[in-house]
């Protein structure tokens, strides 16, 4: 074993962590059971119930989330509820949709007028501005249980109508982990000045707020999940967060979860475009012959994705930018992927989508997060996640269920020329690749998607 190798694993398992009952962690496999469970973690809890999500639809899903959160608090009176979603995307709808009108901030306010301020909902400016980084801690705890998904609450994350978008779903029943994750949220967001109640009669404008956000940024960049760790052999959660490049303890803990791999490594992500570290450290494991599998969205199952059929929209050329991302790095480890040691898995099923995100290491560490594993989460977003260290395997069978569940949906790549090329792409998609790649402005774009 290298020095790299052992003083990356060295570093994963002396991390401080939280001891967790192996039957007190369970899978679940599809949106509809993450709808069914979500609902009932709602009508059970009786003392709090605590929401990390990037936003909190005005549709069909997400009324019938807020209408329950209301008579959660109307059955149990002394119930603590809170709702963090990002302040910049609570102010829109969704992207594509008409500007003007109602927004999902003046539907809150609108709910509130109605049935009280019973159910906090907040909003977390991250950045000055929704592109420059969001809120994207994810997360929802019912007293305590904490019930992680990469979900944010709309129609087609709870499969409220005939189309689903994809996601992981962990619940873990263990009081020390919900106290951390409460606390955090309480202590460095709903205390912050800059942090609004959204559904409170007047919400002010990001201007108003310069001042406090300052304090807001410094303290995020230095703030983390606070516990009393345990020693144990078995399996241990470590909760982490991070934002930007530097002290930022989740994406350290990526990258040695990375270095530590000696057999095999998994990845999820809906998104392809890898941070250029990681893009090194898959390079590395390659050339040390450990076996790397990805799993990543067909094009036709982006959030962004639009058919050709309908009318084209400048945002519809992302799914075709990440493919062509996938496309290269296919072509690069080409022989990696003749020889068996690179599979690449396209998940595509009718005309659903993909938002899956984590990392699995030698039948070991497996982390629970909603980071991307791009440049915009590596360096912009809000990031949190769940590093599972399970020295005795006992989770092995979950996790074996969970991936072959995964895999259902997916074609392996045996040749980068399986993957379509700029020649196939719509007419104007291939004019503004092309237009972006002639004033080099697909590298700018690269670190922001």
């Amino acid at each position: 074993m290298s020095k790299k190798i052992n003083q990356s694993l060295s570093f994963l398992t002396k991390l401080k962590k939280l001891p967790v009952t192996a039957s007190d962690i369970k899978c679940l496999l599809t949106t509809e059971a993450f709808k069914t469970e979500l609902f009932a973690q709602i009508n059970n809890a009786t003392q709090r119930i605590y929401i990390a999500a990037l936003y909190l639809e005005a549709d069909q899903a997400g009324e019938e989330v807020l209408a329950a959160l209301y008579q959660a608090k109307q059955n149990h009176p002394n119930l603590d509820i809170t709702v963090c979603i990002d302040f910049h995307r609570a102010q829109r709808g969704l992207i594509g949709a008409a500007k003007g009108g109602d927004t999902n901030t003046t539907w809150y306010q609108k709910m509130a007028e109605i049935n009280g301020q019973g159910v906090k909902i907040v909003g977390l400016p991250v950045k000055r501005k929704e592109l420059f980084g969001v809120q994207h801690l994810k997360g929802f705890i019912f007293d305590d249980l904490v019930f992680y998904s990469g979900a944010s609450i709309n129609n087609i994350y709870l499969h409220q109508q005939e189309r689903y978008r994809f996601d992981r779903y962990w619940l873990i029943k263990d009081k020390a982990l919900a106290d951390t994750m409460v606390d955090y949220l309480k202590q460095v967001i709903v205390n912050s000045e800059a942090v609004v109640q959204l559904n409170s009669p007047y919400v002010p404008r990001f201007n108003e707020l310069k001042k406090e956000h300052k304090n807001l940024s410094r303290n995020l960049k230095l703030s983390g999940y606070h516990f009393d760790p345990e020693t144990t052999d078995c399996v241990a959660i470590r909760p982490l967060t991070g934002i930007g490049t530097k002290k930022n303890l989740l994406n350290k803990v990526i990258r040695a979860i990375f270095h530590s791999t000696e057999q095999e490594l998994i990845l999820f992500t809906p998104y392809f475009n890898l941070p250029t570290a990681l893009s090194r450290d898959i390079s590395s494991l390659l050339k040390r012959k450990v076996k790397i599998t990805i799993v990543v969205g067909d094009k036709t199952a982006n959030d962004f994705y639009i058919p050709e059929d309908k009318p084209f929209k400048t945002i519809a050329a992302l799914p075709y930018l990440y493919e062509v991302n996938l496309r290269n790095f296919a072509k690069k480890h080409h022989t990696s992927i003749l020889q068996g040691n690179l599979k690449i898995h396209l998940w595509k099923h009718d005309s659903n989508s993909f938002h899956l995100k984590g990392i699995y290491s030698d039948q070991r560490f497996s982390l629970l997060t909603g980071h991307n594993l791009n440049p915009r989460a590596w360096r912009l977003d809000l990031e949190n996640g769940l590093l599972i260290d399970d020295p005795k395997r006992q989770l092995s069978e979950q996790i074996h269920t969970e991936l072959d569940n995964i895999l259902v949906h997916t074609r392996l790549i045996e040749s980068y020329q399986d993957i379509d090329d700029m020649a196939t792409y719509p007419d104007k998609v291939k004019q503004l690749i092309s237009r972006l790649k002639r004033v080099k402005a697909d590298r700018i774009i690269k670190g922001i998607i």
